[in-house]
């Protein structure tokens, strides 16, 4: 009994002292005597610095795609018309190559055809092309469209001033053309997270055909080589990358000349950071060219066709450029990266019924054996395609 007594006065006793003990420890934490850096952890108020980055140690991206030779011939047109109860449907044409346009920040076109309001719709030599060409390419998501090119004076003075103003009230950026000194002065220039992008453009030639010479209109052309010169220069003062569109080079061959090389050369030089060149209608090699400071432009020689009606099946094969702008924040160091090349197929039936364009990873070796260029090009096929494609554009431009 008396064992049994002194077990519960010491168990008493144990808890009492427990008791105390706590309470002590309770009245140091609440006394500021920092026995709770031994018992809880430490917390600090949020100032939002903890586990973040700071915006100006981020990359800015840009996500691009540039296209070639939007050559809208008669047969393009006229299917266009016969698919709408009054004016041109292009949908048709363009409606397996969109989700390729759309996603991307900024999407750059050659508007080989002009789109003169004050003129009738007309064929080769001398275009013109319907105005729902240019609403169907704003509808798939092309911004920048360059305007000069070989047939930019197919209407004259009057059909290149009512193409200006066309994509003017479509608040279109266009490059190459500009009603006058004051509208040439005003550099083209998009802002898209927060990287500016400046935008060029001049054809090499104009088919014999010129503006006259009292005109207020000015066309870049590459024989004006000082005022090129001058306008990249400028852009590249303004902006954090600059963009030229090169409409040069001789039709349908797959190597670039001299000339092209040589001004590649020198727009690097002047401040160019990408070119994408047009007018050849077939590709043409893609190659980062290294200017004397160190930097690296992206050229493009030549992306061929976007769509046409020609007849070869060299010229059924264009290219959709991608590449992304980038932009260090922090140091304030551009590059252009992720750079790849894509093919783009020209399909259209016997008769060039039906003319329609996909990209070529979804062209078939079905829809190939009934194209109406077997006609012209009796070895036409989707391995004949990815044998042009690899023979020309280095493997490292190819997904």
């Amino acid at each position: 009994m008396k064992k049994a007594l002194a077990a519960i006065l010491a168990i008493i006793v144990f808890l009492d002292v427990v008791a105390v003990s706590v309470l002590f420890i309770e009245k140091k934490r609440n006394s500021g005597l920092g026995l709770d850096e031994d018992i809880s952890p430490i917390t600090h108020e949020d100032d939002g610095s903890a586990g973040t980055t700071k915006p100006e140690d981020l990359l800015s991206r840009v996500s691009c795609v540039a296209v070639g030779d939007n050559l809208i011939h008669d047969t393009i047109y006229e299917q266009a018309a016969a698919r709408s109860s009054s004016g041109y449907d292009f949908s048709y044409a363009y409606q397996n190559i969109a989700h390729k346009i759309e996603p991307k920040d900024i999407a750059i076109l050659n508007q080989e055809t002009i789109i003169s309001t004050e003129h009738n719709v007309s064929n080769y030599p001398q275009f013109n092309s319907p105005v729902e060409v240019g609403e169907e390419m704003l509808e798939i998501g092309f911004d920048v469209f360059n305007i000069a090119t070989n047939h930019s004076v197919d209407c004259g003075e009057k059909g290149l001033i009512s193409t200006i103003n066309y994509w003017k009230s479509k608040n279109a950026i266009t490059t190459g053309a500009y009603l006058n000194e004051a509208d040439y002065q005003n550099i083209p220039v998009s802002e898209v997270n927060g990287i500016k992008v400046a935008y060029v453009g001049f054809t090499e030639q104009t088919n014999g055909l010129n503006l006259p010479s009292d005109t207020d209109v000015i066309l870049m052309r590459t024989e004006d080589e000082e005022r090129i010169k001058q306008r990249v220069m400028a852009a590249d003062a303004i902006a954090d990358f600059v963009i030229v569109n090169a409409h040069w080079g001789v039709e349908y061959t797959h190597e670039p000349n001299d000339i092209q090389k040589g001004l590649a050369e020198k727009l690097g030089e002047w401040g160019a950071d990408v070119i994408i060149g047009t007018h050849p209608h077939v590709i043409q090699p893609v190659e980062f060219i290294t200017n004397s400071d160190g930097s690296q432009t992206l050229v493009a020689y030549s992306l061929g066709n976007f769509i046409s009606a020609q007849n070869r099946g060299a010229r059924m094969l264009g290219g959709m450029l991608n590449f992304e702008l980038v932009k260090n924040n922090s140091t304030g160091e551009t590059t252009v990266e992720n750079v790849s090349f894509e093919g783009v197929v020209t399909h259209y039936g016997y008769g060039c019924s039906n003319i329609r364009v996909y990209p070529l990873e979804d062209y078939t070796q079905d829809l190939a054996s009934k194209h109406g260029v077997l006609s012209k090009t009796s070895s036409f096929s989707v391995e004949y395609l990815y044998e042009l494609i690899e023979d020309v554009i280095d493997a490292r431009f190819l997904i």
